[in-house]
């Protein structure tokens, strides 16, 4: 039924069919005939690994290769890097009279093409080269855009290297510098807070204590020897009072003074030695015998005046001399252990205050060793990423590096790699049949008129009771002889119309080339 139905449909729309696929097929034909040629060059880039081993210089860029050439890309194809190159090389010279220069640049960007090419090394890709693709419509320009381009790559590439080793070593440099201020400022606190605090500091502690030790003893050796200085002052004093006492006595005799008072006065004058070996004069005791003791002299002296004895000066005891000479030096050697007394013990004070802030000067000396420990450490550490840094410095500048080197040059395409006609033409082969038989479906479809009795049969209630056949006549034929010359007319002038136009569309459409060109691929 499905044969009988399409054998029928084709009879009644060969015509149809015909001319519709003559048609598309024309059109397609036409635009796979006038597409231009498109050439295609490549070049291949291999990456040359490091020169020196990695063991003896490290290098100071440790970014990712593919995210490298990424950003090369980004500056390679770059506005203004196109426009330069679409000008200086004069590349699509038709479709700069009429696009602007964005068009353009958009255009130059897809027709290039990076393909990486990569080996496993331990489960990841690790790209060996890359390789540069450009096309167009000039075989010598087009080898010439892709040797240009793998060219900018290589020139990019030591660029960008040389400027990340520069700028890391500068950084470094810079950082390394802070870092020595910071180290000499510290230094320079660490030498003050040493001098301010010369002798509380940790170190010192322990011969802090041994000094403290040392004077302790100095104190009882100088205790000793004041306790013998005044037992022997007091025993001058106790000589001295004798003496005096004797001397006096042999000078009231010969004056004839009145013994009560020389006694009383020697008395006295005794009781004041005694009490000037345990007091001071300053003491009230010692104040009262004092006073007692003069008026008493005074008494006497006023006794002798009024006997009208002539006071003779009495000559002094040599003994009495001596013993005073040598209370004197008891004095000034008392004297002298007092002071030395005085000054161990303010020593004795200084010492033990140093003791006593030493766990302080401690915590505040620890807190400044460690800060300039650390700093001390991340100076070395500075310096040791600076050496290296300026080692890849000169590695770079050298092209001891990681280099891009042009493997294989770009050379003219002999044959052009788009479009692919023959491909393209089975292609629109197909598409014109199926556009044919999309026709004869619609016609078919939009046709209401019966073809056939059992066409008629179905679609009525009543009973055909017969057929009567197609009458023609000639005025018939002469209607459908002239029905089909104005169809083939209109046919030969639409076939003619639409091979203009897809030849207009489709010469020099560079686009339409490639876009057919990727579809072919």
């Amino acid at each position: 039924m499905t044969l009988d139905l399409v054998r029928d449909a084709w009879s009644r729309r060969k015509w149809l069919a015909i001319a519709v696929f003559l048609l598309a097929f024309a059109v397609i034909a036409t635009i796979v005939r006038s597409l231009p040629n498109l050439y295609r060059s490549t070049a291949t880039v291999l990456i040359e690994r490091h020169q020196v081993s990695e063991a003896f210089v490290r290098p100071s860029i440790t970014g990712e290769l593919e995210t490298r050439l990424q950003t090369i890309s980004q500056d390679i194809l770059s506005r203004a890097r196109l426009e330069q190159l679409v000008t200086r090389l004069g590349l699509y010279p038709d479709l700069q009279r009429r696009l602007p220069m964005e068009a353009l640049v958009e255009r130059i960007r897809r027709d290039i093409r990076l393909d990486l090419k990569s080996v496993d090394q331990g489960g990841r890709g690790a790209t060996i080269a890359f390789t540069l693709r450009y096309q167009g419509r000039e075989p010598q320009k087009v080898a010439l855009v892709a040797n240009t381009l793998a060219s900018f790559y290589v020139a990019a590439n030591v660029k960008l290297r040389e400027e990340q080793a520069t700028g890391t070593a500068d950084f470094l440099r810079a950082q390394l510098t802070d870092m020595s201020n910071r180290v000499a400022e510290q230094e320079r606190r660490i030498k003050d807070y040493r001098a301010r605090y010369v002798g509380e500091l940790p170190e010192q502690s322990a011969a802090n204590v041994a000094t403290v030790e040392r004077l302790h003893a100095q104190v009882h050796l100088n205790s000793a020897d004041q306790l013998r200085a005044m037992d022997r002052r007091a025993a001058l004093l106790r000589q001295l009072a004798e003496a005096t006492q004797l001397a006096e006595a042999k000078q009231a005799d010969a004056s004839g003074t009145p013994d009560a008072m020389n006694a009383e006065i020697a008395k006295l004058k005794q009781q004041l030695t005694l009490l000037r070996l345990r007091f001071t004069d300053r003491y009230p005791e010692v104040i009262r015998l004092k006073s007692e003791l003069a008026t008493l002299e005074r008494s006497r002296d006023a006794v002798k005046a009024e006997a009208g004895d002539a006071e003779r000066p009495a000559e002094v005891d040599p003994t009495i001399l001596r013993i005073q000479d040598a209370l004197g030096d008891a004095d000034r050697e008392v004297d002298r252990f007092k002071a030395e007394e005085k000054r161990l013990r303010h020593d004795i004070a200084v010492y033990q205050q140093r003791i006593e802030r030493a766990p302080q000067r401690d915590q505040e000396f620890r807190e400044l060793s460690r800060d300039y420990d650390t700093t001390k450490e991340l100076q070395a550490s500075l310096l040791k990423r600076y050496e290296d840094a300026r080692l890849a410095e000169s590695m770079e500048q050298r092209q001891r590096g990681e280099q891009f080197r042009i493997l294989d040059a770009a050379i003219p395409a002999t044959r052009p790699a788009a479009p692919n006609r023959p491909m393209l033409l089975i292609v629109g082969a197909v598409a014109a049949l199926g556009t044919a038989a999309a026709a004869v479906m619609l016609a078919e479809h939009v046709d209401t008129s019966y073809h056939t009795v059992d066409q008629l049969r179905e679609a009525m209630d009543t009973a055909v009771v017969a057929s009567i056949p197609l009458i023609v006549t000639s005025g018939d034929r002469r209607r459908w002889k002239l029905r089909f010359a104005l169809a083939v007319v209109a046919m030969t002038l639409a076939l003619a119309v639409a091979v203009k136009a897809s030849q207009y569309i489709a010469t020099g459409n560079e686009m339409l080339a490639g876009v057919l060109a990727r579809g072919g691929a």
